[in-house]
């Protein structure tokens, strides 16, 4: 796999390549705006196309764009559900010009409405996002830890989403402290077996494009999302070990989200190479 982290560009683009490199990434996911606002400043062409050019000098790719945390594609509230849509635009705008392959992006919730309207809703509104993606860049929904009436908690549901769609520019993102929190047991290499061959069955391991690898401390099916150093968690060594060790995964991307600061990083980026080399000596 190529193995990353999602890193800060607060003090810019050079600064977070630098970071990335140093502590041993291949790939990298950022913020490409304000992940809690609505408002959308238009896009440094000049300060995107450096930062294609240094992730290609060095050797990091792919990069991976994560959505603001504000979109929520099944809201019944038209501001909400519009201000979603604008966000997800630009967002793959940006990806556009700044060499970008993934877009990355949580579905929000269907609230207090129908599952199947809110379904459809989505779909519409992904449906739109998709006419204007441009040739390389990749959307990608992301599972959700299963609370309330989240949308895409199941492998099922991610493949329905996939199918009703069939765009090929369409895939998933699996984020495993959510698959554990939605009641996937992952932590043995008999339940990545599982999780691996549900995937397989409901989505197609081509549509699944990239991983977020993070560790847990909360129990199996709590439906929270709490992300957690790599093997200090409730999924563990062994579940890591497993998903690094399956074939059929090894030309996909997997980005960490783990807490803490530069030093956690590095931490966790030693521990995730560790495990993946292990992986693929055995």
């Amino acid at each position: 796999m190529r193995i990353g982290l999602h890193v800060r560009v607060g003090s810019g683009y050079a600064a977070a390549v630098a970071h990335a490199k140093s502590i041993g990434c291949n790939a990298i996911q950022v913020f490409s705006t304000n992940p809690r606002s609505y408002r959308i400043s238009a896009a440094n062409v000049g300060a995107l196309e450096e930062f294609a050019r240094l992730r290609r000098e060095a050797g990091i790719d792919p990069c991976v764009s994560h959505t603001p945390y504000l979109i929520n594609l099944g809201s019944e509230d038209s501001k909400i559900y519009n201000g979603s849509i604008h966000l997800l635009e630009n967002d793959l705008a940006v990806a556009a010009v700044g060499g970008i392959r993934y877009v990355n992006t949580h579905l929000g919730s269907y609230g207090k409405r129908d599952r199947n309207e809110g379904f459809a809703a989505i779909c519409r509104a992904l449906e739109q996002a998709l006419a204007k993606i441009a040739p390389g860049v990749y959307l990608v929904m992301e599972n959700s830890a299963g609370a309330g009436n989240l949308a895409g908690g199941t492998l099922e549901e991610l493949g329905r989403f996939v199918r009703a769609l069939d765009h090929p520019q369409l895939g998933v993102c699996l984020d495993t402290a959510h698959a554990w929190a939605a009641g996937y047991e992952i932590d043995t290499p008999a339940g990545v077996d599982r999780f691996v061959y549900e995937a397989a069955e409901c989505i197609g391991l081509d549509r699944v494009h990239m991983f977020h690898f993070n560790d847990t401390e909360v129990p199996l099916g709590a439906n929270r999302d709490r992300h957690w150093h790599i093997g200090d968690g409730k999924i563990g060594v062994e579940g890591f070990r497993a998903l690094l060790a399956r074939p059929e995964l090894r030309e996909k991307t997997a980005i960490l989200e783990t807490p803490g600061d530069d030093a956690d990083d590095a931490r966790n980026m030693q521990t995730i190479l560790t495990i993946a080399r292990g992986a693929a000596a055995a």
